[in-house]
């Protein structure tokens, strides 16, 4: 049966966004508060899923308990000035209530309050909205992919002494997000890691596990080296395969130091392609930044042995659906897909163009490095050996 469609009380709003930021999703709201799925959409959508301050209400201004009791005294035939009288306003207060309400025949209590509400907004201006050149800026690494944290960790690694090039990520967040404010156009969030059209929770749920299969002979993560598990050198790569429509995919390797990304195009998902296209990249490293391997348990690696006896470098494999064991691969992998999405033809790109992207990854500046960028943490790494 189709629910009618209804307006959520304030109670009610707190409950959807306490909700929203556990994690659930519409239709588990919706469940909750027996409502449809789209009407809580709907509630989220105008503040960006993110919660907004809690406003605090003018004395003299109508609560929603006299709107409750004008709507009942309306319902009883009673008069404006009766009305007024019983709740000792000026019936001046009540004609104008009433009359911006849709009048006597449909005025709602609820309604009528959630319109005073947004009628009585006078949001103070945010940094963002009063300096136009730090904007700009922001906008601009917005459009280089750049995340919210990342820009704003920038900013103050590159201004240190100007407060007024500082911005909080939570801000940019809301000034994209917050449609009612349209500080910074909503189309910028097609440039963030997930394009969602509100802010989700860190908790949201996302259906669907991969698969895994059995690798033969391989060793196991457990096997690895402390100077792999501490991140004390370079040479240790982290690698997967990201995969679009028609059975195309890229294989990504990520340095578990410096994060340093590398993408690479495959004929196929088959163990030799994959094998093949491993085996050129490393051959074209030098021996001291190519030392381990770590990878999911995807049959694509199968050959495994053969890669280490060709070029000695040893290949792990992480424990069944135990993605978390390879985390910045997995990081790695969602900032690929800002730039190639889902169910994409992952084949009409050369490997020109996943150099390309490589390198802007390898120029964003990351938190994890103190805002220093990967490309950077490879030179250093460099003058460090010679």
């Amino acid at each position: 049966m189709k629910r009618a469609k209804r307006t959520f009380t304030q109670d009610e709003k707190d409950l959807v966004f306490n909700l929203w930021k556990q994690g659930a999703g519409f239709s588990d709201i919706g469940r909750v508060l027996d409502a449809a799925p789209g009407t809580v959409f709907t509630a989220l959508r105008e503040s960006g899923g993110i919660k907004p301050k809690p406003r605090i209400r003018n004395k003299q201004h109508l609560t929603l308990a006299e709107r409750e009791e004008i709507r009942v005294a309306l319902s009883a035939k009673k008069s404006l000035r009766e009305i007024a009288v019983m709740l000792n306003r000026s019936p001046s207060t009540i004609s104008r209530e009433v009359s911006r309400n849709r009048g006597r025949r449909y005025y709602k209590a609820v309604d009528a309050d959630n319109r005073a509400k947004r009628m009585a907004k006078r949001p103070k201006l945010g940094q963002l909205e009063i300096n136009k050149v730090l904007r700009k800026l922001v906008m601009s690494k917005l459009e280089l992919k750049w995340s919210p944290e990342q820009i704003a960790g920038w900013l103050r690694v590159e201004y240190p002494c100007n407060p007024f090039m500082h911005v909080s990520y939570e801000t940019i967040y809301k000034s994209i997000y917050v449609r009612s404010k349209a500080v910074i156009h909503f189309s910028f969030a097609q440039h963030l890691r997930r394009s969602h059209p509100m802010r989700h929770s860190r908790y949201h749920r996302r259906s669907g596990d991969r698969t895994f299969t059995t690798i033969v002979n391989g060793l196991s993560i457990r096997e690895r080296d402390e100077d792999i598990e501490n991140r004390a050198s370079l040479g240790h790569w982290e690698g997967d395969l990201v995969s679009g429509s028609k059975n195309t995919h890229i294989a990504t390797l990520v340095d578990r130091k410096a994060r340093f990304t590398i993408l690479l195009k495959l004929a196929g998902k088959d163990a030799e392609s994959v094998y093949q296209a491993l085996l050129k990249i490393f051959k074209q490293m030098p021996a001291e930044y190519r030392k381990s391997l770590t990878w999911d348990r995807g049959m694509e690696l199968a050959k495994h042995a053969e890669l280490t006896k060709e070029i000695g470098i040893p290949v792990y494999f992480c424990d069944p659906q135990s993605p978390w064991q390879r985390g910045t691969n997995e990081n790695t992998n969602s900032l690929v897909r800002q730039y190639f999405p889902r169910k994409t033809d992952l084949s009409v790109h050369s490997q020109e163009v996943l150099n390309n992207v490589a390198t802007q990854l390898n120029e964003r500046p990351r938190k994890t490095l103190n805002f220093m960028t990967p490309s950077h943490m490879i030179d250093k790494g460099v003058a460090l050996m010679t």
